[in-house]
């Protein structure tokens, strides 16, 4: 094993080609007032496996591979199943 950052996230968008944007959420307890913080971060990561909308993925650090994009797609978690009936509404 490398000592490469990996990151879970959802897959947001995937309206590019070999690119999709992940969203990385991380809940944090603040060190002064104890609330808990909810944060996200959207990344653009390389795909080349085929990632849809929906998708749990895991993201690997990497060398730059265009003007914004460090991480590649390295697995599929969890895929979005789609109904027919999801999008409709009455």
């Amino acid at each position: 094993m490398n000592n490469r950052r990996r990151i879970t996230g959802v897959v947001t968008s995937n309206k590019m080609q070999k690119t999709v944007v992940v969203e990385i959420t991380r809940n944090y307890r603040h060190p002064l007032y104890k609330k808990v913080v909810h944060s996200s971060n959207h990344v653009k990561a390389h795909d080349e496996l085929g990632c849809q909308i929906g998708d749990k993925v895991q993201i690997v650090e990497s060398r730059p591979l265009s003007a914004d994009k460090r991480w590649v797609v390295e697995a599929i978690i969890t895929q979005e199943t789609k109904t027919a009936d999801s999008g409709v509404e009455v």
